[in-house]
């Protein structure tokens, strides 16, 4: 498969627009895969390389579309805000795993009149917040005087993470919490270190999570209930591409519109992508996969 160039981008604060920051050149085999002779046009994908669901769909996407013909490229943010705005501005063409109705509501709000909706490819994703299995609270309720097991601190993801909002703003202040837990924000991956080597020596953290996401089955962690649904309620992930999508990229937005993925197919695609091939291989993991699961799918390219 002939992998797109990787563009870097990082976010520019307020104005939130595309800054290059770096690229690295076309990798892989040219010649394996499917024809990408882009005759049809080129189509940039945007995502977050931390945040795995939009990871693994947009390798997913660049191989099927590369298939029907089309050059890609993928374009990687650190933040959602930038994102949203360069999909607005026509800097990217398509955003792969877009949280609309609940975790990326904001964002909707403010670009949603210069995007286009190209369909939801996943029915059950949730924002949620976890601890060890063998931490004795089951609720987030009983996180109330309960500080001390976890040294007053929440570990979250990136600042500009819907998932950050709402834990901040809605889950923190719904529960009580204000005032006993501080809310730690850094990056996905420092989140997941720092849930690891709690788990490695048995003690007790509280860390901020989702589902889809392969770290629920990778990690011994536990979904703590929400009684007051203050982490929001099931959502679909979304392909969102900027206004006139569909009509520049027709056949692109018929396959987007035709994918959908149930929870052990996505988990299968995202472990194959993240885990078992890892970075730089990710189009080897789409082809294996594609490989074990391509006959359940009425929408798949062969190529």
């Amino acid at each position: 498969m002939k992998y797109g160039r990787i563009t870097a981008v990082a976010a520019l604060g307020v104005t939130a627009a595309l800054a290059l920051a770096g690229c690295a050149g076309n990798s892989g085999d040219s010649d394996a895969g499917g024809s990408g002779d882009g005759a049809k046009g080129t189509i940039t994908l945007g995502y977050i390389p931390s945040w795995t669901d939009g990871l693994s769909m947009a390798y997913l996407l660049q191989d099927q579309y590369e298939k029907l013909g089309y050059d890609v490229e993928m374009t990687t943010l650190t933040e959602a805000g930038p994102l949203y705005a360069g999909l607005a501005q026509g800097d990217v063409d398509m955003y792969t795993s877009a949280w609309p109705e609940v975790t990326h509501a904001e964002y909707m709000k403010k670009y949603g009149d210069d995007l286009e909706d190209l369909g939801a490819y996943y029915e059950n994703a949730v924002l949620t917040i976890a601890v060890p299995t063998y931490t004795k609270i089951d609720s987030i309720d009983e996180l109330k005087g309960n500080a001390d097991m976890f040294d007053g601190k929440i570990i979250g993801i990136e600042p500009g993470a819907g998932l950050t909002g709402v834990t901040q703003d809605k889950m923190i202040p719904e529960y009580g919490l204000d005032g006993e837990y501080t809310l730690e924000t850094s990056s996905t991956a420092a989140m997941l270190t720092v849930l690891g080597e709690a788990i490695d020596s048995k003690k007790d953290v509280v860390v901020t999570l989702w589902k889809p996401f392969w770290a629920n089955t990778a990690y011994d962690v536990k979904t703590l209930e929400d009684p007051k649904g203050a982490m929001g309620t099931p959502e679909t992930l979304n392909f969102m591409g900027h206004k006139g999508f569909a009509e520049e990229f027709p056949e692109a937005a018929e396959l987007a519109g035709k994918i959908k993925l149930d929870d052990d197919q996505y988990g299968s695609l995202e472990d194959m992508v993240v885990n078992e091939y890892g970075k730089g291989k990710e189009a080897e993991a789409v082809d294996a996969w594609l490989k074990e699961n391509g006959d359940q799918f009425d929408w798949v390219v062969k190529g």
